[in-house]
Formats: C-alpha cells, structure tokens, sequence
C-alpha cells in the first residue's frame, strides 16, 4: 500500500527539517534492505548510496529496498521505524492507520484507510512544501537507467503535481492523487483497483468531480 511509502519519505523530511540526517548522507544498504520483493533499485548489501537519491527513487519510483534503506537509516531498525511512522499517524489523526514495516507490502497488522491516506497527503503539502515537488517528477535516472514515474496523471493531467502509486496482491491497484487548479487542491484516494489503467481513470474521475462539483467558502473571517 502507497501509505507506508508516503510516511516513510514524511519522516525522511521531517529528519531532514530538524537537520538529523541530510541529503549528503550516505546510506549503507543492508541485507534486509537488499532482500525486499520489487520494484526496487537493485543495490546489493554492502553499497551506498545519498539519501537524496535513495528518497527519488522511493518518490517516484516506489523502490522497496530503498525505503527500507531509509527506514532503517531514520529509525535505526524496521520495527523502530514501524512504530516512529504508526506514532505520527496517530498524531495526524490517522486513527485507522497501523505501520508494520516501510515498504507497504502485505503483512496482517499493516493497514489504513482511504481516509487517512487522504490526511497523509495534506500532511506531506502542509508541513513539506519544500520536498513535495519530488513527487511530481515523471522519471528518475541513477546509473544511466532512466525509470518513470508509476503516476500516470502526471502525463494525463496538466494539474495533477503527486503524489503516489502503490500495488500488492492484497490492497490492489492503489493511488493517492493531488492536483492543483488555481488556488484549490484536491486530493483523491482509490484503493483496490482491478488495474494500473484502472486506478487513474478512477482517480481522474474523483479530482475532476471534486473540482467541477465543490467549491471553496470561507466561512468566517479571522479576528471577528
């Protein structure tokens, strides 16, 4: 599921705001990190790698080994961080979300809901303006292997900027969606999909219905 990939790269920014880690870092990838299923970027255990490429490839390209390089990295061990990431989603009001590991694949006590996913994603625009452009990157090279994005909105839609694409056997086709038209931002969540082709349509349908159908209204004005 895209969930536990987004709050992995939210406490990587989150590291990186209070000056813990830094883009310049040097990840060693470990034999868990090395072992996890794909997609992922390859690396063997033993070798390095920045933080800041290991983030790119996690943001657009949902590569396991390297979340899982920066799980460990951030927490110090896969169950460390699974406990860090499931204490911030309580603290985002993520009252349906429980973290087992970084990667988002199955396992029976990880799990979320569209409507924390949705709190998720205002999260990572409201509290990391400065890194949320990475997830509107349609492709990512390392080692002169050019990879693209799994979002396919961002070359559908001019106003789709994210955020994340996410698949296993037991959650589906999985995408958590932000566009942005004008001042408005919509953010969509389709979980389940029979199909890649199948969770953008959905998820084009929503943010177009949420845009033609729904409007902004301030309701009361500051200092009255």
């Amino acid at each position: 599921m895209s969930s536990a990939v987004v709050m992995t790269l939210y406490l990587v920014f989150e590291a990186l705001s209070t000056g813990r880690v830094s883009l310049d870092d040097e990840l060693t990838v470990s034999p868990l990190a090395a072992s996890q299923a794909p997609s992922k970027l390859g690396l063997a255990a033993g070798q390095k790698i920045r933080l800041d490429d290991a983030m790119r490839a996690t943001a657009v390209r949902s590569c396991n080994d390297m979340a899982m390089a920066l799980a460990e990295y951030v927490g110090g061990s896969q169950a460390r961080f699974a406990a860090m990431a499931t204490q911030k989603a309580q603290q985002l009001g993520m009252t349906g979300t429980r973290y087992a590991n970084a990667t988002g694949l199955s396992d029976a006590q990880h799990y979320s809901t569209a409507a924390d996913l949705a709190k998720l994603a205002q999260a990572i625009v409201r509290d990391h303006p400065e890194h949320y452009p990475l997830y509107s990157q349609r492709e990512y090279r390392y080692n002169n292997i050019t990879q693209p994005n799994r979002n396919r909105l961002l070359w559908t839609d001019p106003y789709v900027d994210g955020m994340k694409t996410g698949h296993t056997e037991t959650a589906g086709w999985c995408l958590i969606a932000s566009a942005k038209r004008g001042e408005r931002r919509l953010v969509s969540v389709v979980l389940g999909a029979a199909s890649d082709t199948t969770r953008a349509a959905e998820s084009q349908k929503l943010l177009n219905f949420g845009f033609q159908a729904y409007d902004t209204v301030q309701l009361y004005q500051s200092g009255r």
